[in-house]
């Protein structure tokens, strides 16, 4: 069924070409979309001409035609006026109507092929059938990318992503939950991940200034063969809750470009309880205050150089020093060493990880 915006808008472009007033009801009676004001008026004249045998009529100042769906009958179109402009006119509505019924057809029946391709719902033998049947090319590069949106049932945010992907005509935009919009693109044989990544910031900084919401989008990793485009999208969907957990400043997260998060997102809690018991015994990483991990952080990030570390801190390095001194007082951990630091890192990332899955329903 095409949405009763869509076909209001193409009877109102027909109207103003033509100047003759349209209208399309449902078949049992329903407006669905007119132009003209007295359309109620008709009701009982388009239930009575639905359960007749003709295709086409003349009754009560207008013309009526039938717009049927493989058999089915979907809508009557009513074109206002007895002249033979009237029915030239209501006959082509009724032929685009009859045409976007057919496109609808085919992209709904795209849709729930994506849709079952992502969620590993079909059969190998399946994928390959539909997708020729649909006229879907098998072996070509592609990548999954979902858009988070702040709203749940954003289909505002649906709409402006289509709308801003409607040159890459061999691309799917699918939904398969409440939040997520996911985008099945092709990639081209001349750009790289980093390409994808770059348009990915494009695409987010345009949805955030159209849509006036925040966003978070994630990529799997490119796929060669279409039954591969379900394993890009759990990867996908793994770089949205591991940014989540270990890189909640980004707001483009790649699969490839997780690092240690990737690991450490699929231990058992159990495991990882287990692991900051044995390192820091009744102590544990969540005793040190926000200034210290601060320090920590900015220790590493400069490479363990106390000088450098003091000056993007703006303290003495004596200060800088001391809270070194003071973690490995707490930890046990020397972090001017290597495998401490190591250790200690990976500590940290561990008890976010734990923290975020205990608050949420994962």
């Amino acid at each position: 069924m095409i949405s009763n915006p869509i076909l209001q808008k193409t009877l109102d472009g027909i109207t103003e070409i033509s100047r003759v007033e349209l209208c399309a009801f449902e078949t049992d009676g329903k407006i669905a979309a007119s132009n003209f004001e007295d359309a109620k008026n008709y009701e009982d004249a388009v239930v009575d001409f639905a359960d007749s045998a003709a295709e086409n009529q003349e009754s009560k100042g207008c013309y009526f035609f039938k717009v049927s769906d493989e058999g089915s009958l979907e809508y009557i179109i009513l074109a206002k006026g007895g002249s033979g402009d009237a029915y030239m006119v209501g006959k082509m509505a009724a032929f685009q109507v009859q045409n976007l019924l057919s496109a609808y057809k085919d992209r709904f029946d795209k849709d729930n092929f994506v849709k079952s391709l992502l969620l590993d719902n079909m059969l190998l033998v399946d994928i390959y059938n539909r997708a020729k049947k649909l006229h879907i090319e098998t072996e070509v590069s592609r990548i999954v990318i979902i858009i988070e949106t702040q709203h749940e049932k954003d289909s505002n945010a649906l709409e402006i992503v289509r709308n801003l992907n409607s040159s890459r005509t061999r691309d799917f935009i699918t939904a398969v939950d409440e939040k997520n919009i996911i985008i099945v693109r092709e990639v081209k044989a001349d750009e790289t991940y980093d390409d994808i990544i770059k348009s990915c910031y494009t695409l987010l900084d345009m949805l955030n200034m159209e849509a006036m919401s925040q966003a978070y989008i994630a990529l799997g990793t490119v796929v060669g063969e279409i039954r591969e485009v379900s394993k890009s999208y759990k990867e996908a969907k793994m770089a949205l809750n591991v940014g989540k957990i270990f890189y909640d400043g980004q707001k483009v997260i790649a699969y490839s470009k997780l690092g240690i998060g990737r690991i450490i997102y699929q231990l058992p809690m159990p495991v990882c309880a287990t692991f900051i018991k044995e390192i820091f015994g009744e102590h544990t990483p969540d005793s040190l205050d926000a200034e210290t991990i601060e320090t920590v952080t900015k220790f590493f990030e400069n490479d363990f150089n106390v000088s450098e570390t003091a000056r993007k801190l703006y303290i003495h390095r004596n200060t800088l020093v001391y809270r070194l001194d003071k973690i490995q007082k707490i930890t046990g951990l020397d972090v001017r060493n290597f495998n401490d630091a190591v250790t200690l890192t990976i500590s940290l990332m561990v008890t976010k990880y734990m923290k975020y899955m205990e608050t949420t329903n994962f």
